[in-house]
C-alpha cells in the first residue's frame, strides 16, 4: 500500500493538471476576495459574521478545486487509457482506489489550506486598508485555515468517488461545480430558511468546519463528522464501482 501511495503521489507530481488547478484556484481566490472586500459597502463588512463570510470564499473555492482534483485524478486514467497498465501493474483494484483516495486527501488538504490562508491574508489586508475594524480573533483565523485544510482533505476523496462512479471526466467535473456553486446556494439560501435541510449538505458541512455562519450552519465538530461520513460513502461507492465494473 505504501508503494502504491508513493507511486500515486509521484504520478500527481509529474503531471501539470494538479499544478494548473492549484494556480487557477489561487487566482480565483484572490479575485473573489478582492471583489467582495472592495465592492461591498463598509457597513456590510463591519460585523464578524459578514467578515467570515467574505473570507469563507477561500474555503468554497478550496474545496471546489480539491474535489475537482480528486475527480480528475481518476477520470483522467479512463480518459487517456492509462487505467489499463495501472491495473496490470497492480491487479488488486481496491489498493489502487485506496492510494488515490489517500493521495487526493493529502493534496486536497493543501488546496484547502492555501485557499483559506490566501483569502485570510488578502481579505484582512483590504479591510485594514479601507479602515474597517477586523472583528475576527486568532481563534477565528486558526479555525478558518485549519478547517479549510480539513474540508479540502475530505472533499478530494468525494471527488475521487464521484469520478470513479461516473468515469466520464466532463460530466463529473460539471456535476461537482453545479452542486457546490448552484444547488447548495439554493439549499443554504431560500430553501434552507424553510426546511433547514441545506445545512446538512456536504458543502455546507465544509463551511461549518471553518466556523462560518454559526447561527445557520452546524457546529464545526458536527460539520466535520458529517463531511467525514459523506467522504466515506463516496469512497466506498468509488471503490465498488472500480472493483466490480469492467474497464472498457
Amino acid at each position: 500500500m505504501r508503494a502504491q501511495l508513493r507511486a500515486e503521489l509521484a504520478k500527481q507530481r509529474s503531471t501539470r493538471t494538479g499544478l494548473g488547478l492549484f494556480a487557477t484556484m489561487l487566482a480565483l481566490v484572490a479575485l473573489a476576495i478582492l471583489l467582495h472586500a472592495l465592492a461591498l459597502p463598509a457597513h456590510d463588512l463591519a460585523g464578524r459574521d459578514h467578515q467570515l463570510t467574505v473570507l469563507g470564499r477561500g474555503e468554497l473555492l478550496g474545496v471546489l478545486f480539491a474535489a475537482l482534483f480528486g475527480a480528475v485524478s481518476i477520470t483522467a486514467e479512463y480518459r487517456h487509457g492509462t487505467i489499463r497498465p495501472t491495473l496490470l501493474a497492480m491487479p488488486r483494484r481496491g489498493r489502487i482506489v485506496s492510494a488515490k483516495l489517500a493521495a487526493s486527501a493529502l493534496i486536497g488538504g493543501a488546496f484547502g489550506l492555501a485557499g483559506c490562508a490566501l483569502a485570510a491574508a488578502i481579505g484582512s489586508a483590504v479591510l485594514r486598508a479601507r479602515g474597517i475594524e477586523i472583528r475576527l480573533d486568532a481563534g477565528d483565523y486558526v479555525l478558518l485555515v485549519a478547517g479549510g485544510a480539513v474540508a479540502g482533505g475530505l472533499w478530494a476523496p468525494i471527488g475521487v468517488g464521484v469520478g470513479a462512479v461516473i468515469r466520464n471526466q466532463l460530466p463529473a467535473l460539471i456535476g461537482i461545480c453545479a452542486w457546490l456553486l448552484f444547488v447548495e446556494e439554493l439549499l443554504v439560501g431560500d430553501v434552507a430558511s424553510v426546511t433547514k435541510v441545506g445545512r446538512f449538505a456536504p458543502g455546507a458541512a465544509a463551511a461549518a468546519i471553518t466556523g462560518q455562519q454559526p447561527g445557520a450552519l452546524l457546529a464545526p465538530a458536527v460539520g466535520l463528522a458529517l463531511l467525514f461520513a459523506y467522504a466515506s460513502v463516496a469512497a466506498v461507492a468509488g471503490s465498488l464501482a472500480t472493483t466490480r465494473r469492467d474497464v472498457n
